[in-house]
């Protein structure tokens, strides 16, 4: 068997359109986790992705999962378990994946329909799924496509676990991982997530942190029903301005949260972790881009990557029970619920972040001398992790991107949330690596997502 060389990559080029065919089928299939009408979709996007995996030779399982909370009438999709190799001399990773999608409809505003793949002159594959997580998914079937065709030795032993309910939080995963961490993934040496995206749209990078998110609710309510202003106004103390004095209390304009005690959960900075950020590939404009504006709250790329990573962030979403159409309504709600979360970062603690945020509120509330009545409460909530990015599974990354692309790749955090991460590496104990495939511009769970051919 030969070995992998700069000189078999074209040889990986000449099998594109095979690739490209295996993605067109992927997309064409409307597996959305979320809408009920489709669960049948998802569980052929499962007979399909394990079709594609036994006909690269992998061994196959489908692992069912039983009905979904909350909704018996529909049963969870498989989990596809997959082993390719089992030789003893070398070490066995496992990746995960998953092959459901967000919804799309060509009137949500996508350029063209949104499960048939469109191929552009600049090689942008559009198709819901493309690079969340179909494309990702597919990419490790052809990698051992490429290498038997190369003739070229794997050089692991790789099991693969991908779901189909990761749109839909994942329900039942959580268990099945830890239960298979004695069974089917035990002796597993390292763990690659392939679930996120690049920093940019040139150079490709490695993601060793991701935040947590803590997501509250603060239910201000006082009349038995809602009121008409006219004839109510300035007799009865009303929620909303009680909710927007509380809501308006948490953050500052600045992004500062305002909750006493909190940033002394945060974990000091390094010296080592602050120069990392120095030679990032990211430019103040890359933000602006991003934004469609200049609204910065900071004019220089590491005080922004850091609030965007390093550091804890409170934003508020939303007022439910609000009036919020169009026109003019004067309604006074008789109950109305602010919601806001908290992007979590080492070593914030989620029961000792709960513990401030529900004191403060209710500190701040007792200052309005309000009689109308408070209530908190956590909706759901998610620790943030952080992984040795000096560990041999980054290391062996590294010099693969360096190998490929001729450019040893950043190393960065993520400001969002990727929950079975932590539960991979708390089950398996082993190092967990995220390894982004596609580029910032994807528009994962947006209109017109696509995948570049050259990712």
């Amino acid at each position: 068997m030969h070995t992998c060389t700069k000189a078999n990559l074209p040889r990986v080029d000449a099998l594109s359109e095979p690739f490209i065919n295996r993605l067109r089928k992927a997309v064409a299939i409307p597996s959305i986790s979320a809408e009920d009408e489709r669960r049948q979709d998802v569980f052929k996007m499962g007979d399909f992705l394990a079709s594609e995996l036994e006909a690269v030779g992998a061994q196959v399982e489908k692992r069912y999962l039983g009905k979904q909370p909350h909704k018996e009438h529909l049963d969870l999709p498989p989990v596809i378990l997959a082993r390719y190799g089992n030789d003893s001399s070398k070490r066995t990773i496992l990746v995960y994946g998953h092959y459901d999608v967000q919804p799309a409809k060509k009137e949500d505003g996508w350029a063209t329909e949104p499960f048939e793949l469109s191929i552009d002159e600049k090689g942008r594959m559009y198709g819901r799924g493309s690079t969340d997580d179909k494309g990702p998914v597919l990419g490790w079937l052809n990698v051992i496509e490429a290498h038997r065709i190369a003739g070229i030795s794997f050089p692991v032993n790789l099991l693969m676990c991908f779901e189909g309910m990761e749109e839909y939080g994942s329900e039942g995963l959580d268990e099945f991982v830890r239960e298979e961490s004695r069974r089917y993934f035990a002796g597993i040496d390292a763990v690659c997530i392939s679930d996120n995206y690049w920093l940019g749209t040139e150079k490709p990078c490695l993601t060793y942190g991701i935040r947590g998110c803590s997501y509250y609710s603060v239910c201000i309510s006082g009349p038995s029903q809602d009121l008409h202003s006219g004839v109510f106004g300035g007799s009865a103390q009303e929620p909303m301005t009680d909710l927007v004095r509380v809501l308006g209390s948490l953050v500052d304009t600045h992004g500062v949260i305002q909750i006493p005690g909190l940033m002394d959960l945060v974990a000091p900075i390094t010296d080592e972790e602050k120069a990392i950020y120095t030679d990032i590939s990211f430019t103040m404009n890359n933000l602006y881009e991003s934004l469609g504006s200049t609204t910065a709250i900071f004019d220089d790329k590491e005080r922004t990557l850091m609030a965007r990573w390093r550091y804890p962030s409170l934003s508020i979403h939303g007022i439910e029970g609000a009036f919020s159409s169009p026109g003019a309504k004067t309604v006074i709600p008789a109950k109305v619920i602010g919601k806001f979360s908290i992007r979590t970062v080492p070593d914030m603690e989620p029961d000792d972040v709960d513990k401030l945020v529900f004191k403060f509120l209710k500190d701040e509330f007792a200052k309005l001398g309000s009689k109308n009545t408070l209530e908190v409460s956590l909706q759901h909530s998610g620790k943030w992790w952080v992984a040795d990015p000096k560990h041999w599974n980054y290391s062996a990354a590294s010099k693969a991107a360096e190998h490929v692309w001729g450019v040893k790749p950043d190393l960065t955090r993520e400001g969002g949330s990727i929950p079975i991460t932590l539960t991979f590496e708390e089950a398996t104990g082993k190092n967990v690596l995220l390894l982004p495939i596609g580029s910032s511009t994807d528009g994962a769970h947006s209109t017109n997502e696509k995948l570049d051919k050259k990712n």
